[in-house]
This record gives C-alpha cells, sequence and structure tokens, in this order.
C-alpha cells in the first residue's frame, strides 16, 4: 500500500493543501476561460476537472498543474461564432452548432497531441534557449497581472434609446474601490508573512479562508465567485458529473467538410496546448531541481483533452500560474494535481454556494502573490552582463507574449536565438596558412563550417596563384550540413579545374562518408589513416615496466 501511495506522493499532507489551494484559484481562471470563449462556465470547469486528472495522474511531471487556459480559449472563438453560423445553413439547421465543433476540435487536438508524443516531439522543447524562458515567464507574469487588474472592473447594464440592452464594462471607484484594494492587500499581506511564522499552515489557503470569512463577518459589499460568473451570463457553479455527450453524435456531421473546418484550430490549440506545458514543465524542472518527460507529458494531454472532448468539456493544458502556486505551496507530487481536479469536481457538485461566496479580492491577491513569484526580477541585474542578442531576445519574447500570443513569442525567440547563433559562427570560420618543405601550400581550417559560413569559407582559396599542391586541413573544423558538403566538393573543383593538385585532411568518419556518396573522385582527395596531431602520448618507455595493454586506462 505505501508503495502504491509513494509512486503518487512523497509528502501526502503538502499536496492535498496544495492540491485544494491551487482548486480555489483555478476557479476563477477558468470562468474567464469560458467568457472568452463564449461557452457555458460548466463546460469548462468540466474540461478543467477531466484534463487535470488525466495529466496528473499519466503526466510526465508530478506538480505540474493541468486545466482549461485562456491561451487555447482565444483560438476557439472564431471557430465557435463561424460553427454557430454552419448549424444554421443546415438542411435541418442545428442551434449552437460551434459547442459540438469545439468538442470535436478538442477531441483531434488531443490527437494531434498524442500524435506527438509518439513521434517523440516533446524532446524539442529541450532546443528552447534560457533567454526564451525567461521572456516567456516574464511575459506570462504580466499577462496574468493585467487579468487581475481588470478584475477591479464590473459590468453595467445601459440601455439605449431603442430600448437595447447593453453591457459595458467600468472601473471600480469610491469606496467599493477601496474595500477592494483592502481585501486585495490583506491576502498578500496573509501569504507574505504566514511563512515567516510557521510553515506548518498553507498560507495562500489560509490567506483565502481569512479574507472570506472577513467579507462574510462585516457583509461587505463586494464581488464575489458568484457575482462574477452572473456578469458574464453564466447562473453559477451548480452542476453535475461530466457525462459523454450524447448530442455530440447526434449533431455532428462525420465527414470532409468537418475535418477541413475544425483541423486548422485543432492543430494550433494543439501546438499551443503542448508548448505552454512543456515550457511549464521546464520551469517545474528548474524550480524543483528534477526532471519531466516531456513525450509522456504530450501524450497524457493529448488523452486528457480528448476524454474532455467526449465527456462534453472544452480543451486544456499545463497552467504555468497554477502550478507556480501548487510549487510554492508544497505541492511536488502527482497527488496535487489529483487532489485539485477532485476538489475542483467536489465544489462544483456540492459547495457551489459556499465557493460562490469567497470574494474575488482575495483570489487577485493570490494571483498577485503569485506574479511576484514568477517575474524573473533577475533579468533586470543580468541584462547588461549577457550578451546583446540574448537580452534582446528576452525582451522581444516578453514583450510578444504580452501582445500577441505564447506560442507566437516562443518561435520568435527560438528563431531570433537561431538566425544569431547561426550568424556568431558564421564569422568564427578562420584559415591559418602555411608552406611546407616542398612547397605545399597548407590551408588549416578553424572553426564550424555550416550554411553561414560557407561564404567566408570560400573567401580564403587562391586557386589561380597557388602553388601545385595544396592541402586543406579540417582537424579544428567541423563540417556540419550539406552545404559545407557542396563548398568543399566546389573548391576541389577549381583547383582541379586549374589543373592542381588538392588533398584534404581530417575530414570527419561521416563527412568522408558522405562525399564518397556525391562523388566517387573524392577517394582519391581526401587523405585517410592521418593521425590526429592533437592527441599524441608523450611518455618515457622507461616509466612504464609493464606492457601498455596491462595498464587499465
Amino acid at each position: 500500500m505505501n508503495k502504491f501511495i509513494q509512486r503518487f506522493t512523497t509528502n501526502p499532507k503538502n499536496d492535498v493543501i496544495s492540491g485544494v489551494t491551487v482548486s480555489l484559484a483555478m476557479i476563477p481562471e477558468v470562468v474567464a476561460f469560458a467568457f472568452v470563449a463564449q461557452i457555458d462556465p460548466l463546460m469548462a470547469l468540466s474540461g478543467a476537472f477531466i484534463v487535470g486528472l488525466i495529466a496528473a495522474i499519466f503526466g510526465g511531471r508530478p506538480g505540474l498543474i493541468s486545466g482549461a487556459a485562456g491561451a487555447v480559449a482565444v483560438i476557439f472563438v472564431t471557430m465557435i461564432a463561424d460553427g454557430h453560423e454552419k448549424g444554421m445553413l443546415f438542411d435541418q439547421p442545428v442551434e449552437n452548432m460551434g459547442f459540438f465543433y469545439l468538442m470535436a476540435c478538442v477531441i483531434l487536438m488531443g490527437v494531434i497531441q498524442i500524435l506527438a508524443g509518439v513521434f517523440k516531439l516533446g524532446r524539442f522543447v529541450r532546443l528552447i534557449p534560457h533567454p526564451v524562458m525567461m521572456g516567456f515567464v516574464n511575459g506570462l507574469a504580466i499577462v496574468i497581472f493585467w487579468a487581475q487588474v481588470k478584475m477591479f472592473s464590473h459590468k453595467e447594464m445601459i440601455v439605449g434609446e431603442n430600448g437595447v440592452k447593453e453591457y459595458v464594462s467600468t472601473f471600480m471607484h469610491g469606496t467599493e474601490l477601496y474595500i477592494m484594494i483592502g481585501l486585495v492587500l490583506l491576502t498578500m499581506g496573509i501569504i507574505w508573512l504566514l511563512p515567516k511564522i510557521t510553515t506548518k499552515i498553507p498560507a495562500a489557503l489560509t490567506a483565502i479562508l481569512v479574507t472570506t470569512l472577513l467579507a462574510i463577518g462585516i457583509d461587505l459589499d463586494v464581488s464575489t465567485v458568484g457575482s462574477y460568473i452572473i456578469e458574464g451570463g453564466g447562473t453559477g457553479l451548480k452542476g453535475e458529473l461530466p457525462t459523454p455527450s450524447v448530442e455530440l453524435w447526434q449533431n455532428l456531421p462525420i465527414n470532409l467538410d468537418t475535418l477541413n473546418f475544425i483541423l486548422p484550430y485543432a492543430f494550433l490549440a494543439a501546438s499551443v496546448g503542448l508548448i505552454e506545458s512543456l515550457m511549464t514543465m521546464n520551469l517545474v524542472d528548474e524550480l524543483t531541481d528534477t526532471r519531466g518527460n516531456g513525450d509522456k507529458e504530450c501524450i497524457a494531454q493529448g488523452t486528457g483533452n480528448i476524454m474532455s472532448g467526449l465527456f462534453g468539456g472544452t480543451g486544456g493544458c499545463g497552467m504555468i500560474g497554477q502550478t507556480v502556486i501548487n510549487i510554492n505551496a508544497g505541492g511536488r507530487g502527482r497527488l496535487s494535481g489529483i487532489m485539485m481536479a477532485l476538489t475542483l469536481l467536489t465544489f462544483i457538485l456540492f459547495t457551489d454556494k459556499l465557493i460562490e461566496q469567497v470574494p474575488i479580492a482575495a483570489l487577485v491577491g493570490v494571483m498577485f502573490m503569485m506574479v511576484i513569484q514568477t517575474f524573473a526580477w533577475s533579468s533586470f541585474r543580468i541584462l547588461k552582463k549577457i550578451p546583446m542578442s540574448d537580452a534582446v531576445v528576452l525582451i522581444i519574447v516578453s514583450a510578444v507574449t504580452v501582445i500577441f500570443d505564447l506560442a507566437i513569442a516562443v518561435f520568435v525567440g527560438v528563431i531570433i536565438s537561431a538566425l544569431s547563433f547561426a550568424w556568431q559562427n558564421a564569422v568564427r570560420i578562420r584559415a591559418r596558412k602555411r608552406i611546407k618543405e616542398d612547397g605545399t601550400k597548407v590551408y588549416e581550417i578553424w572553426g564550424p563550417l555550416f550554411f553561414g559560413s560557407i561564404q567566408a569559407f570560400n573567401e580564403k582559396f587562391d586557386p589561380k596563384n597557388d602553388p601545385e599542391n595544396v592541402e586543406i586541413d579540417f582537424v579544428e573544423s567541423r563540417v556540419s550540413d550539406h552545404s559545407a558538403l557542396e563548398a568543399i566538393h566546389n573548391i576541389v573543383e577549381k583547383y582541379e579545374a586549374e589543373g592542381k593538385t588538392i588533398k584534404l585532411k581530417h575530414l570527419s568518419q561521416d563527412c568522408k562518408q558522405l562525399m564518397y556518396k556525391a562523388s566517387p573522385k573524392f577517394q582519391e582527395v581526401i587523405v585517410n589513416d592521418i593521425d590526429d596531431p592533437r592527441y599524441h602520448l608523450a611518455a618515457n618507455p622507461e616509466d612504464f615496466p609493464k606492457p601498455l595493454s596491462e595498464y587499465k586506462l
């Protein structure tokens, strides 16, 4: 039994408490997800429960929290609206057809993510440079901060001259604003102060409970989770256990037109979901000094999304904000994610009225503290100490994350980093020239030879004026790609066209095989069985009374 429990946690108390804490912080963001995608909050909460539970049990990163995330929600907005319109054009019109397209899209999104895991594409997250990671974290912290600032506003109904009702967001003012700020500061103060007194009590959960009891005890007129949902057009958190969606298969046309419609959205949602999940996994790796399995996480996320779509839920992925709250609260094992999902379901089923009384200010305070802990403040200190290219990448990724989207920011950051790396290595190619006693001219090549450096490489040689015999020594160079092979091939042809003899030394074995395959004449040009001058054992034989083969080196 103990071994079974240890598969999910090594510290049950911390995992249980952190899971409960995270579930409270999960509700407002999931509800916001529903409002962004213009769907029923219960649909988003069901998706958060299913994806969160499956990813926690089978994922490749214990401690990572998954659920319905805003980064994925934005992708579905247009699809749902267009889906509603398509449904009304059927021979037998179907209302709210966009929701059925959404569930099918989430299922396809999961299939794509599973394929990414099967083909081991999760390892490509290792190609994301550290400046991109820091920019991503900073940009996301700013996005989360701005999302909480929006909580300081509420919707008011305005009736126009023609009698049409409109909801307009207005910023809080006067007493309402002061009470909101006071409760937020109280929550943040408890989270900051309590760990200095004792670490046995969960700071975030305690802060939420204290702020909620205070607001209820003195009957403060504040915005709560319940009023927030109602303002968005919902009817509350009351729900039921997710069940397979029979209506999905009754209303969804299974044909090529449906696939063509949902495939672009599914692919983009799958990409964004995996990038955010794998980036969050990397962040947890750094925070906990452990290593997760990216391919396993891809498969778990995909499985969770397939089940969510089948049970009428929305798509989801790893959530960095809730994950950081979980890690800071002591959650390390799979049990923390499992508890988050089960507690979220319990809240929905049995304690909906209690959760609806939690002030939004308490949750905003928790998220503000998470923003402070997430933002890489060290980035300000190191900006002047790191290479200019890395500093530019860090700033650009932060800005693109805030202005556009996480996935776009990561792609932009990786592309800029790759181009910068290629340029820096392109200018490092060197050629040291010397003349041997027999008159042979030797070019000793230094630096990587690849597509970015071949122009500089070609400029090093002078086929017309060089002597009859020429050697090119690659002992300090690495031939990296097809462009480099082609450049060497062209140099050989230029010397042979001038009637001169050229030899190539110290090419790597894989490079030689490729050149032999490209042209049989390289058999005569490449010199084999040449000792590498960098590796010679300088020793006196008298120092070894036994044969060298008997020594364990």
